[in-house]
C-alpha cells in the first residue's frame, strides 16, 4: 500500500511539473508579445518627444537663455529704450534662430516686434501683457497676433535689483506647426492635440481645432471625448485609454508639459487585424489554462485517497526577521549617505482587521507573509522592505524617482491583486494599497514618511486597491 501510495504521489508530482511547464511557457510567450508591442510603442512615440523637444522646449530654453543676457537687461532697463537699436537686435534674433522676438517695456509699455512693428501696450487694449504680468509664473505660453495667429512664449525679465522690467519673448507661426504635424502625420500616422489646464486646444495637428480670433475649442467640444465618463473627464487621466472617432478606434497616451501647465494627448490608430489577433491569441491562452486547470483538478481528486497521509511543511517566518521601525530608520539613513536619493513606499493589506477577525489570526498570518514573500521576490538586492506597523510594509527605493517609483507601486499593486488566494481561505480577495513619497536632500525619515502616509490614507479613502503618491513640496 505504501508503495501504491508512492507511485500516485510521484504521478501527481509529474503532473504538477508538465503544469508548471506549460503555464511557465505560455506566461513567457506572453509576455514576449506584450514586450514586442510596448517596444513597437516606444518606437512610434519616440518621434513625437522629439517633436516637442524641437518645437516646443527649444523655443522655450532659447528664450530663457537669452532672457540672461547682460544686454537685454540693461537694454530693457532703461526709461525710454533705442528703438533702432532694439528691432535690430531683434532682427538679427530672428536671422539666427528663425523665430519671430519680441521685447515688451515695462517703463515705456511699449512692445517691439522683430519684424518692426511696434505696440502700444494701453490696458484694455492689450489683454496678454496686463494679465500675465499679475501671473506668479516667470514663463508663460499662449497664442496671440491673430491676423497671423502665433504660438508664443512670453519670459518676464527682472534686473539686478529684481525689479520687473517686462517681457521678452520668442513666437512661432501656427502655420509652420501644421505643416510639421502634417508631415509626422502622414509618417507615422498619429495626431496631436496640446490642451491647457482648463481643457483648451492650444495646438493641433487637425487645422479645424486651432484657436481662430481669440476663440479657442475646448475639449469638451470634441464628441469622442464627450462620451467619456464624467469621472475620467474630470480626472483628464487619459493615458492608454481606447476611443473611437469615425468608427477608427485610436489608443491614448499622454504627456504632461509642467513648463507651461500644457497636457499633450497623442491618438495612435490601432491596427484592427493586430487586435483581433490579439484578442484571439488571449482566449487561446484563456481555454488552454483553463483545461488544465480542469485536468489537474480531476487528477487531484482521484489522487486526494493516497494524499491524506501527505503533509506540507510550511515555515513561515517571524515578524521580527523584518527590520522593526529602529532598523528602518537606520537603514535609511545608511541609504541616504550611500545613494543621496530614495523613493519611500508603505504599502498597506487592504482590510487586514477584517481578515483577522472573521478568519482568524492563523489565516491572517498565512495572507501576512504571502503578500510579504510577493514583495520580497520582487525587489532588488538594494532595496529594503521592513515592517511599519502591523498590516503596513514599508520599501526603500535607493536611486528610483518618484515617478519610477510611482510605476514600480503599480507593478506590485497588480501582482498583488493577482496573487492567488491563501489554500485555507480561496475566498479571500489580497489587495493592497500603496502611498509613496521621495527625497533628494537630507531630511528625516519621518518627515518623507509622514507624505507617504498622506498618500496612503488618500488611497485607502479613495477605495483601496489603489497608488498614490505625495511629493514634499
Amino acid at each position: 500500500m505504501k508503495a501504491f501510495r508512492t507511485l500516485h504521489r510521484s504521478i501527481l508530482l509529474l503532473f504538477l511539473v508538465v503544469t508548471v511547464a506549460i503555464v511557465t511557457l505560455v506566461h513567457f510567450s506572453i509576455t514576449q508579445i506584450v514586450a514586442e508591442q510596448s517596444r513597437a510603442q516606444q518606437q512610434s512615440l519616440s518621434p513625437a518627444f522629439s517633436l516637442i523637444t524641437s518645437e516646443l522646449m527649444k523655443p522655450l530654453h532659447t528664450a530663457q537663455a537669452l532672457g540672461q543676457s547682460k544686454e537685454l537687461m540693461e537694454l530693457m532697463d532703461k526709461p525710454k529704450l533705442d528703438k533702432e537699436k532694439t528691432v535690430a537686435m531683434l532682427d538679427r534674433l530672428e536671422q539666427e534662430f528663425n523665430l519671430t522676438f519680441f521685447v515688451a517695456s515695462e517703463n515705456e509699455r511699449i512692445q517691439y516686434m522683430s519684424d518692426g512693428l511696434v505696440v502700444d501696450l494701453v490696458e484694455g487694449d492689450v489683454s496678454w501683457y496686463f494679465k500675465y504680468k499679475d501671473m506668479p509664473q516667470n514663463a508663460v505660453a499662449d497664442i496671440g497676433k491673430w491676423e497671423d495667429a502665433h504660438f508664443y512664449i512670453d519670459i518676464k525679465i527682472f534686473n539686478e535689483q529684481n525689479e520687473f522690467l517686462g517681457f521678452f519673448g520668442v513666437g512661432k507661426s501656427l502655420k509652420s506647426f501644421l505643416q510639421i504635424f502634417s508631415t509626422y502625420k502622414q509618417q507615422y500616422g498619429y495626431d496631436f492635440i496640446f490642451a491647457d489646464e482648463q481643457g483648451d486646444i492650444m495646438l493641433s495637428s487637425d487645422a479645424r481645432l486651432m484657436a481662430r480670433y481669440s476663440r479657442f475649442t475646448n475639449m469638451s467640444e470634441l464628441s469622442w471625448y464627450a462620451s467619456l465618463p464624467k469621472k475620467v473627464q474630470n480626472s483628464r487621466a487619459l493615458n492608454n485609454r481606447l476611443v473611437t472617432i469615425n468608427q477608427q478606434e485610436y489608443l491614448i497616451a499622454e504627456v504632461n508639459l509642467n513648463q507651461f501647465g500644457w497636457t499633450v494627448y497623442l491618438l495612435s490608430p490601432l491596427d484592427k487585424r493586430q487586435t483581433e489577433i490579439s484578442q484571439a491569441f488571449i482566449a487561446s491562452v484563456i481555454t488552454l489554462l483553463v483545461i488544465v486547470f480542469a485536468l489537474f483538478l480531476t487528477v487531484y481528486h482521484l489522487l486526494s485517497y493516497f494524499r491524506k497521509d501527505m503533509h506540507k511543511d510550511v515555515v513561515l517566518p517571524h515578524h521580527a526577521r523584518l527590520p522593526d521601525r529602529n532598523q528602518v530608520n537606520d537603514d535609511y539613513k545608511n541609504l541616504m549617505r550611500a545613494y543621496h536619493s530614495l523613493s519611500i513606499i508603505l504599502v498597506d493589506i487592504d482590510h487586514f482587521s477584517v481578515i483577522n477577525d472573521t478568519y482568524g489570526r492563523s489565516i491572517g498570518d498565512e495572507v501576512y507573509h504571502h503578500i510579504l514573500s510577493y514583495l520580497q521576490d520582487n525587489l532588488r538586492s538594494k532595496d529594503i522592505i521592513g515592517r511599519w506597523s502591523s498590516e503596513e510594509f514599508i520599501l526603500l527605493l535607493p536611486e528610483i524617482g518618484p515617478h519610477e517609483a510611482f510605476e514600480i507601486a503599480e507593478s506590485l499593486r497588480e501582482g498583488i491583486s493577482n496573487l492567488r488566494p491563501v489554500e485555507r481561505a480561496l475566498q479571500i480577495k489580497l489587495t493592497a494599497s500603496f502611498g509613496i513619497s521621495y527625497t533628494a536632500t537630507p531630511r528625516t525619515i519621518s518627515e518623507v514618511t509622514s507624505h507617504a502616509e498622506d498618500a496612503l490614507y488618500q488611497a485607502r479613502r479613495d477605495g483601496c486597491n489603489l497608488v498614490r503618491m505625495q511629493l514634499i513640496n
